[in-house]
């Protein structure tokens, strides 16, 4: 079963028991970008976060992505 980006950030929030509120915040401070609860569940509904904000959510959470060749 394959899961796209959406599917994937709110089963690490779930896991992690993160707060979309509170992952909008700790991302303003690390990416020096602004995001409010709302602009992130935009970006992930609509499927248009990029891939290093992917890659800094994962970070923030305690995971890191990998790449494995089938």
């Amino acid at each position: 079963m394959k899961l796209n980006a959406k599917e994937i950030i709110r089963i690490l929030l779930s896991r992690e028991n993160v707060k979309q509120k509170d992952l909008a915040e700790i991302l303003t401070l690390k990416a020096g970008k602004k995001y409010t609860p709302g602009s992130l569940s935009q970006k992930i509904n609509r499927g248009t976060i990029s891939f290093n904000e992917v890659a800094l959510i994962a970070d923030i959470l305690g995971y890191q992505i990998n790449f494995d060749k089938q």
